[in-house]
């Protein structure tokens, strides 16, 4: 299985209906809300060095997903493709292993992670909790 690159995953991500590229230096991907882009891939920063600051890794992305409930699913069900970190805790995004996600569940994540971010619901539990 070939590993999967930024520019798999941006070709993916930018097909779905609305995403852009956020304007900034690393890669992430998003929707227009309401004037701001909602992210839904991003790259994940690395500790590589602890005195440091985190560095962009092009083994891992983070991918928005609906819920606590799904990242946990996800997780425990394929712990070699899926984790998290402390920075993520309470945070509805998994971290993927791109060397261990074939071109078929990336695709299947992003648009969960599109859908979380453009849905009407995902809109409105958003602003519940900003409440």
């Amino acid at each position: 299985m070939p590993v999967i690159t930024h520019d798999d995953i941006r070709r993916m991500a930018l097909a779905l209906p609305g995403a852009v590229e956020e304007g900034g230096a690393q890669f992430a991907i998003g929707v227009p809300l309401k004037g701001k882009v909602k992210g839904f891939v991003w790259a994940w920063l690395e500790r590589v060095h602890p005195k440091k600051a985190r560095v962009p890794s092009d083994a891992v992305v983070a991918v928005r997903v609906s819920d606590l409930a799904e990242k946990d699913l996800l997780i425990n069900a394929e712990p070699s493709k899926y984790f998290t970190e402390p920075h993520y805790n309470g945070y509805p995004a998994v971290l993927v292993r791109l060397a261990e996600v074939s071109l078929e569940d990336m695709d299947a994540l992003l648009r969960t992670g599109w859908r979380s971010v453009t849905s009407p619901t995902s809109q409105k539990k958003r602003k519940a909790t900003q409440r």
